[in-house]
C-alpha cells in the first residue's frame, strides 16, 4: 500500500474534493514501467486538476501531478531496468492519465527520460515542467539568434520566469524581469535580473503598432495585452518565445511588428516534445542552470499541502518552484 493525492468528483453537485488516500499497486493504470516516485512539483495545470479540473480531467477518481522523478521499480521495456533514475513531464500525465502526486506511478516507457548527469531527483522537480519549458524557450531564442538588447522575461517571479531568468543571466544576457509583485524584486535580482519592470508599465495595449526597439528577445509567460505590447517593442529580427497565457488567450495585436521588423513569435509546447529534444533540453538544464539559484527558488511541500497550493497557484500566489516530497 502507498499514499497518493486522489481527487474525487460528486456527480450530483459537480464539486471535486482532494485528499491523501491509501492505494495499492492494483489501483494503478496498466503500462510498462512502475516508478517509485520521490518528488513532484506544482504547476498551473496541477492547480486546475486538483480543483475543478478546468476540462483537463475527464475521469474520476484521479491522481494529479504532471511531473515526477524517482526510481524504476519494475519494467517491461528494455530501455529501463529496476534502479534507473527517471523523470517525466508532459504527455498529459496528471491530466488524462494518473500522475505524480503518488508514491508509486505506472506509465508508458516512451514518456520517461533518464535523469541527466548532474541532477538528482529533487533538483529535477525543482526544475519540473516550468523549468523544462523555460529551457525550451531559451533554446528557441538561441536558434533564432538573441539580439543585443536586454532579454525580457514576463511573469518573471513565476515558475517558468524564475528559471528563465536564472538561465539567461548565467548565459551572460542582460535580463529584464516583469512582475506585478514589487516584493519579488530582491528575489529576481538574486536570480540574476538586471532590471525590474513593473507590470503596469507594459500591461496595456497601445494604438501604436511599433514602439522603440527595446528588447533583444523575450520569454513571455503572460500572453494577452502584454504580449501584444511587447511585440511592438522588439528589436529588428528579435524573437518572442510564448509559453503561457496568464494574461489571457486573446492577442490584441497587429501584423506590423512581423512585417516591418521581422519579429518572430515562437510557440513553445512542452507536452508533446520529441524524446531527442527532451534529452537535449534536460542536458542543457544540468549544464546552464546554476544549482544555487535553483535552490533559492524552492518551496518544500508534502502531499497534504497540495490542495491549498493548487488553489494558491491559480491565484498567482506561488513564487518560484514548489518541490513536493511525496514520501513525507
Amino acid at each position: 500500500m502507498f499514499n497518493a493525492l486522489v481527487v474525487n468528483k460528486d456527480e450530483d453537485s459537480g464539486k471535486t474534493s482532494a485528499a491523501v488516500t491509501e492505494l495499492s499497486l492494483d489501483d494503478l493504470p496498466q503500462a510498462e514501467v512502475t516508478v517509485a516516485v520521490e518528488y513532484s512539483t506544482v504547476n498551473y495545470k496541477d492547480g486546475l486538476c486538483i480543483g475543478p479540473g478546468g476540462g483537463l480531467v475527464r475521469k474520476y477518481p484521479h491522481v494529479p501531478g504532471i511531473d515526477f522523478a524517482g526510481t524504476v521499480e519494475a519494467s517491461d521495456d528494455d530501455r529501463y531496468k529496476p534502479g534507473d533514475k527517471v523523470l517525466l513531464t508532459g504527455w498529459r500525465v496528471g491530466e488524462a492519465h494518473w500522475g505524480g502526486y503518488s508514491q508509486k506511478a505506472r506509465v508508458k516507457a516512451d514518456w520517461l527520460v533518464p535523469l541527466p548527469d548532474g541532477l538528482d531527483t529533487r533538483q529535477a522537480m525543482a526544475v519540473g515542467t516550468a523549468g523544462f519549458t523555460a529551457m525550451l524557450a531559451v533554446m528557441a531564442l538561441e536558434d533564432q539568434g538573441i539580439k543585443s538588447g536586454p532579454v525580457l522575461v514576463t511573469g518573471a517571479a513565476g515558475g517558468v520566469g524564475s528559471v528563465a531568468t536564472a538561465i539567461l543571466a548565467n548565459l551572460g544576457h542582460t535580463v529584464a524581469g516583469v512582475t506585478g509583485r514589487p516584493e519579488t524584486a530582491d528575489y529576481l535580482t538574486a536570480l540574476g535580473a538586471n532590471q525590474i519592470v513593473a507590470r503596469e508599465e507594459i500591461n496595456e495595449t497601445t494604438k501604436r503598432p511599433l514602439e522603440g526597439e527595446t528588447w533583444g528577445g523575450c520569454v513571455d509567460a503572460v500572453g494577452g495585452a502584454m504580449l501584444a505590447r511587447v511585440l511592438g517593442q522588439m528589436e529588428y529580427g528579435a524573437s518572442v518565445a510564448a509559453v503561457g497565457l496568464a494574461g489571457g488567450a486573446a492577442l490584441p495585436a497587429t501584423v506590423i511588428p512581423f512585417l516591418l521588423r521581422g519579429v518572430n513569435l515562437l510557440g513553445i509546447d512542452s507536452v508533446m516534445q520529441p524524446y531527442e529534444n527532451r534529452v537535449r533540453a534536460w542536458n542543457r538544464i544540468a549544464q546552464d542552470l546554476p544549482m544555487d539559484k535553483l535552490e533559492a527558488m524552492v518551496q518544500p511541500a508534502t502531499l497534504s499541502d497540495l490542495p491549498k497550493l493548487g488553489a494558491d497557484i491559480l491565484k498567482g500566489q506561488v513564487k518560484g518552484r514548489v518541490v513536493v516530497d511525496v514520501n513525507t
